[in-house]
């Protein structure tokens, strides 16, 4: 049974910073592509960030320099570490898993970047 488990999110300061975490079971992980997605109210689930199994990162350039994704293969979990953070961040996070034809995602953690 594939489960993914994400926390990490909630309501902090423009300017603050949160850590974001995706516990996974059930598949290989570290044959997976790991990325992060967010959508926001009344907008398209876009692309954040995403590693590699091998490691090379890939950012959205919205959150170039602000945000760091990260993967412990031992642990089969994904990270993704956000500081400066903007009320343009504010959205629903998801982690998700791709290898080859196989995909899945969790089940959404809410950031809300507010004074």
């Amino acid at each position: 049974q594939v489960q993914f488990v994400e926390s990490g999110g909630g309501l902090v300061q423009p300017g603050g910073s949160l850590r974001l975490s995706c516990a996974t079971s059930g598949i290989i992980f570290r044959i997976y592509r790991m990325a992060w997605y967010r959508q926001a109210p009344g907008k398209q689930r876009e692309s954040v960030a995403s590693i590699t199994t091998g490691g090379t990162t890939v950012y959205a350039d919205s959150v170039k320099d602000r945000f760091t994704i990260s993967r412990d293969n031992p642990k089969n979990t994904v990270y993704l570490q956000m500081n400066s953070l903007k009320p343009e961040d504010t959205a629903v996070y998801y982690c998700n898993a791709r290898s080859g034809g196989s995909e899945h995602w969790g089940q959404g953690t809410q950031v809300t970047v507010s004074s």
